[in-house]
């Protein structure tokens, strides 16, 4: 597995901690920034790594902003793309394993490094579970074609 890490500047610590344990499970990543205290715009580094992981490049992104909100919302925007605000480990497992997710967005602001890491854990070790899920699936693609 290869997953694109991004941050602005109100998730520097948590994107930090996520690194830290994607090194602990051997999973290849790139760190895409950002790394500065002063304020930046959250779209600029969502980006990159929605498109990193549309394009096939990489298998899965996380992106970490002081809610997650603004993250997930932008890298929604990119076609391909099933981005997920999670702040509990429930969620985490439930949005691999039905919504097949792609991006994980989280907030520094709403959770701790320890619980980031657990989410993040639970997301990175998830399957999607398919069956009755990938017809869901399959009608967020038909909008996604309709309006994109």
């Amino acid at each position: 597995m290869k997953v694109a890490l991004a941050s602005d500047h109100g998730g520097i610590n948590i994107r930090k901690e996520i690194a830290n344990l994607l090194e602990e499970l051997n999973i290849e990543y790139v760190d895409f920034g950002c790394d500065c205290n002063t304020s930046v715009d959250y779209p600029d580094y969502a980006l990159p790594v929605a498109e990193k992981v549309a394009s096939g490049e990489f298998d899965r992104g996380i992106l970490i902003c002081g809610t997650g909100i603004g993250m997930s919302i932008a890298a929604n925007k990119v076609k391909g793309i099933r981005c997920a605000l999670v702040h509990d480990t429930f969620s985490a497992k439930a949005t691999r394993a039905h919504n097949d997710t792609n991006i994980l967005a989280m907030g520094e602001r709403v959770i701790g490094p320890g619980l980031a890491r657990e989410i993040a854990q639970v997301w990175l070790t998830g399957e999607f579970e398919g069956g009755r899920h990938v017809a869901r699936i399959d009608k967020i693609k038909a909008i996604e074609n309709k309006y994109l």
